[in-house]
């Protein structure tokens, strides 16, 4: 059995709290909502590197949704500092990780690929119904 390391229960706290303080405490409008998916530490808990999704809304292009996740993360970057010390007023450590906000393409990579296997799925379906008419 593996044992659950200090880093992961430090990332399962950070990812809580942070979720929390994100929604509550950040009011800028460029995040639009963002979910924290995953929080990665450092073994000597130096650094926390945070996973986000950003859902920008009313962004219709894919131009649009890109540069929205740009904005959310550099809003995210810049209010590392304050997510620190209100996350340092929570945490029973001598040191609270340093934070790093990146995008998490996971999901919309997931979606993509599944979205091209429907494609090839229908596309080969339509040529074997082309192949029997014949």
């Amino acid at each position: 059995m593996k044992e659950y390391a200090r880093t992961d229960r430090v990332g399962d706290f950070l990812q809580k709290e942070l979720a929390q303080l994100i929604q509550f405490e950040l009011k800028d409008p460029r995040l639009g909502m963002v979910t924290v998916q995953e929080v990665r530490v450092s073994r000597d808990l130096g650094y926390a590197d945070v996973f986000v999704t950003v859902l920008a809304f009313g962004a219709q292009t894919d131009e649009a949704k890109s540069e929205a996740k740009k904005d959310a993360l550099k809003v995210l970057n810049s209010a590392a500092g304050f997510l620190r010390t209100k996350i340092g007023q929570s945490f029973r450590a001598r040191i609270t990780p340093e934070l790093r906000f990146f995008i998490d393409e996971t999901l919309e990579n997931g979606m993509k690929v599944s979205s091209l296997i429907e494609q090839a799925v229908r596309e080969d379906d339509a040529r074997r119904a082309d192949q029997d008419d014949e």
